[in-house]
């Protein structure tokens, strides 16, 4: 699981529908053809059906561009495989692309209207109408059939990605395919990865058509499929004259008594991904309770901001993490503000994000330093526009603050203020859990404080996370996260 090194990103790149056509444009320019790029887009689709299915009874689905050439090969490939495929044709096929056209020539069995006759009988769908280009909802008699062929629960295999999926953004404006398995090309793109579009793709496999990989340092992609071929060569490794001194030391605000919990999870939680010392920084009334639970993790009384400050202030603590349980009040107000005042590595969660709403230019005015703010949509909503899909709106928020935005979610994504961004696939639903992102919060922090950089460090902890949670299994709770977490590392 450990992957190779991908500086880069090029084996993890994810690629919007304009860097795609780029992709086979330069494809193409540096020799093959588009009719042999279609050829071989309709193989790796015909080859992943004849993998997963007996002969039977097909019907494609050809749409009025180059999709739909695409699926002219399928239909013919399948029919010399065995199957008896049939072809369903929505629009005039004497006004398809020129490369469509010629595959549409080669195909010699049947053809028909695109309407729900077309489908008595058969066993397996083939989405070819509309490709991941389409940014319009898809009316008439392609949306009757994409309604008729979700009510009867038909089996269907998309074809790049299932029609009235936006590919950039996975938004569904109107009717879409609920595909078993989707097949695209050379890259994946953002609307496979982003929800709701990533729940209609089924399994997603993405095929190599031929396409060289030399073609994205012109394209330069600045979006990837988190995974460690991004970030394991940074991962923190204790040397064998290290020290728990030189694995960093990170500092946790604790909540009052009654709402320690969290800050004790982001504690036990950064200890364990790698930082070399824990201090759980608790006000007055917190520390019976924090110190009557936690073990390695050290205890620090804190009476007042002085003290707060004081402990800032000391040169062996370089992260620190504040929100957990806080309080949503002045004191968590002046107490983010300050890690920020002292250029400290910070993970910033929860309440120490919803103090800022009446005013979020405060907290991005303060922040100038390695800063990670890991919000959930709610939190993201108190500080940041919403507009746009969840891959548009992180990047605009790490822009518009200055700091690493982890916007926390089933299809989570991370993003630096440059643009660069991950999007996150190994989130199980377990995750839907009290207190996870505490854990989160924690991870990046251990993460932080042994010498990662925030957005690697970002992305590493949101997939240990979900790995983690994964090894868990069903029954998961927050406080096992951080149980399975030398599982996930082991992997890597």
């Amino acid at each position: 699981m450990s992957g190779s090194r991908d500086r880069n990103g090029a084996r993890h790149a994810v690629l919007t529908i304009s860097e795609m056509y780029a992709a086979d444009r330069a494809a193409i320019a540096g020799g093959v053809s588009g009719i042999e790029l279609m050829e071989r887009a309709g193989r790796a689709v015909a080859r992943a059906i004849l993998r997963r299915w007996p002969p039977g009874r097909v019907m494609v689905l050809c749409g009025p561009g180059n999709n739909g050439g695409d699926g002219y090969v399928i239909a013919r490939l399948l029919n010399q495989a065995g199957w008896q495929a049939g072809v369903a044709v929505l629009g005039d096929a004497e006004r398809l692309p020129a490369d469509a056209a010629h595959m549409a020539g080669l195909w010699q069995g049947d053809s028909q209207p695109l309407e729900a006759a077309a489908l008595a009988g058969v066993d397996l769908v083939v989405d070819a109408l509309f490709g991941a280009g389409l940014g319009r909802p898809i009316s008439g008699k392609a949306a009757e059939l994409i309604k008729t062929v979700n009510a009867a629960g038909l089996p269907v295999v998309a074809v790049d990605v299932p029609s009235g999926v936006q590919g950039d953004s996975g938004a569904v404006d109107g009717p879409a395919f609920q595909a078993v398995a989707t097949v695209t090309f050379f890259r994946p793109k953002p609307g496979h990865l982003l929800y709701p579009g990533r729940g209609l793709c089924g399994t997603l496999e993405v095929a190599d058509i031929g396409i060289s990989d030399t073609v994205l340092s012109s394209i330069q992609p600045t979006c990837a499929v988190n995974g460690p071929g991004l970030w394991a060569h940074l991962l923190p490794r204790p040397g064998v004259v290290g020290h728990k001194y030189s694995r960093g030391h990170a500092l946790v605000l604790s909540g009052p008594a009654h709402a320690t919990g969290a800050a004790r999870m982001a504690a036990r939680a950064a200890l364990r991904s790698g930082a070399g010392l824990v201090t759980l920084a608790s006000p007055g009334g917190a520390v019976a309770a924090n110190a009557a639970q936690s073990t390695a993790v050290m205890v620090a009384p804190m009476a007042d901001q002085a003290d707060w400050r004081d402990l800032i202030a000391d040169p062996r603590k370089n992260v620190v993490v504040a929100g957990p349980g806080a309080g949503v009040g002045t004191e968590t107000r002046e107490r983010a503000l300050a890690v920020l005042a002292a250029k400290k590595a910070a993970v910033l969660d929860a309440d120490a994000l919803s103090v800022f709403a009446d005013d979020p230019a405060v907290l991005f005015g303060a922040i100038d330093g390695p800063v990670v703010l890991t919000p959930h949509e709610g939190e993201f909503r108190r500080l940041f526009a919403d507009h746009g899909d969840r891959l548009t709106r992180a990047r605009a928020a790490a822009a518009a603050s200055g700091a690493v935005v982890l916007l926390k979610g089933a299809d989570t994504v991370i993003a630096e203020p440059t643009g660069r961004a991950v999007i996150n696939a190994t989130a199980p639903p377990t995750l839907a859990t009290a207190g996870s992102g505490d854990v989160l919060a924690g991870i990046v922090a251990g993460l932080l404080a042994a010498g990662m950089p925030a957005f690697e460090a970002a992305a590493a902890a949101v997939w240990l996370h979900g790995r983690a949670a994964s090894a868990g299994g069903a029954g998961l709770i927050a406080e096992d996260l951080i149980d399975y977490l030398p599982a996930a590392l082991a992997l890597l």
